[in-house]
């Protein structure tokens, strides 16, 4: 079984966090880390019934509580089973929120090698980036920015499916 969490509390209140979220597909406000990851893209706006995903990642938005929270689940063809959660939860201070991705699953077949090996270092480096735009966005940067261990950089090298020549360039994988 996979149990994931990566979270950031940021000071400010869930519906500024909540914003965030919602932007998720547009890749000019997005928090997703487009500089050096492939650009999330469903094949309709962000809903339930969505169906896209970023790379080779598939998946279909199965939940969506604007402002609040959006679950997808993996593509039945992907040997990871389960879903990925990203949510938006009051902080533990009044006037701030906690940004949450949780992964719940199981794998089959390959995955049960690829994920310990390749994807989960290559997800905790995403997550962690976006986890750094989002508390950037809200004027509140990351007093030390994720950094990636040797594995990571080495995996992103040698598996990760670079984004277009055009995204926007702020920092580079070995930050």
């Amino acid at each position: 079984m996979i149990h994931n969490v990566h979270e950031r509390e940021l000071p400010v209140d869930t519906s500024v966090a909540g914003a965030l979220l919602e932007s998720l597909l547009d890749p000019e406000t997005t928090v997703w880390p487009v500089e050096r990851w492939e650009m999330i893209e469903m094949d309709r706006p962000l809903g339930v019934g969505a169906r896209g995903g970023h790379g080779p990642i598939r998946y279909d938005c199965t939940a969506h509580e604007p402002g609040r929270l959006v679950e997808f689940t993996f593509s039945p063809k992907l040997t990871l089973k389960g879903t990925h959660t990203l949510e938006v939860l009051p902080g533990p201070r009044p006037g701030t929120s906690v940004m949450r991705h949780t992964i719940a699953g199981r794998t089959e077949g390959t995955m049960r090698v690829l994920w310990p090996l390749v994807i989960r270092w290559l997800h905790d480096a995403l997550l962690e980036d976006l986890l750094d735009r989002a508390a950037d966005a809200v004027d509140h940067p990351p007093a030390r920015p994720a950094r990636w261990p040797l594995w990571t950089r080495i995996c992103y090298f040698l598996f990760e499916t670079k984004p277009p020549a055009n995204a926007r360039q702020s920092s580079s994988p070995d930050r």
